[in-house]
C-alpha cells in the first residue's frame, strides 16, 4: 500500500511537472513572439517621437534656421552663384541632438513603453488596458545622423532647397521574455528656403562638405 501511494504521488508530481513545462513551452512559442513584436513597436514609436522632439527643441533653443546652416554666395547683380554649408554648425547640431536622444531613451519608464496585459489577452476587447508588463531600454548601441538636401521647383524661376536630418538609433531593450535589438530611423526637416533665380552651379554638399 505504501509503495502504491508513493508511486501515485510520484506519478502525480511527474504529471504536474510535465504540465507546467508544457505550459511554459507553449507560452514561450506562442506568446513570446507577440510580446517581442509589441515591445519593439511601442519602443520604436516612442523613439521616433523623441527624435523628432529633440530636433525641434534644439532648433528652437539655438535659433537655428536656414541662414545659420547654409551660406549663399551672390554675384554683383544679387544672383545666387553658390551654396556652402556651415560644416561646424552641422556637426555641433548633430552631436547635441544625438546626446539628447540617448539620454531621453535611457530614461524611458514602464508607463511610456510598458505592454498593457490586455493587449496580449483578447486585444479585441482589452487592448491598452490592465497592468503593464515591464519594457526597458538597456542600452543605445549605435546612434548616427546624416544630413541630406533636395532641390525642387517652387514656381516660376524659383527653386526650393530643403535640408533633412535622418537619425538612426539602434537600441537593446529588455522585455518579459528576453532582450531584443530595435533600430529606428526618423527624418525631420532642419531648414528650407526658396531660391529666386536659377539653381547655383556650385554647391557644397551637406553630408560630406565637398563640392
Amino acid at each position: 500500500m505504501r509503495w502504491n501511494r508513493r508511486s501515485r504521488r510520484r506519478l502525480l508530481l511527474v504529471t504536474l511537472f510535465a504540465l507546467v513545462v508544457g505550459f511554459l513551452l507553449f507560452t514561450r512559442l506562442t506568446v513570446a513572439p507577440v510580446v517581442q513584436e509589441l515591445a519593439k513597436t511601442r519602443v520604436a514609436n516612442r523613439a521616433s517621437y523623441i527624435i523628432n522632439e529633440a530636433i525641434e527643441t534644439q532648433l528652437q533653443n539655438e535659433n537655428i534656421d536656414y541662414d545659420t546652416i547654409v551660406f549663399l554666395e551672390k554675384d554683383r547683380n544679387g544672383a545666387v552663384t553658390a551654396l556652402k554649408t556651415n560644416i561646424n554648425e552641422i556637426n555641433r547640431l548633430k552631436t547635441q541632438i544625438l546626446s539628447m536622444v540617448d539620454e531621453l531613451l535611457l530614461d524611458l519608464d514602464i508607463n511610456e513603453v510598458g505592454l498593457p496585459l490586455g493587449s496580449l489577452i483578447l486585444p479585441e476587447f482589452f487592448s491598452g488596458t490592465g497592468p503593464k508588463l515591464p519594457v526597458k531600454v538597456m542600452s543605445v548601441s549605435t546612434a548616427d545622423a546624416s544630413f541630406r538636401n533636395s532641390f525642387s521647383e517652387a514656381g516660376i524661376n524659383q527653386t526650393a532647397h530643403r535640408i533633412d536630418m535622418e537619425v538612426t538609433i539602434t537600441m537593446t531593450i529588455l522585455t518579459p521574455v528576453g532582450t531584443e535589438d530595435v533600430t529606428v530611423k526618423s527624418t525631420v526637416v532642419v531648414a528650407e528656403t526658396v531660391i529666386v533665380g536659377t539653381v547655383p552651379g556650385s554647391y557644397v554638399d551637406v553630408t560630406t562638405g565637398t563640392e
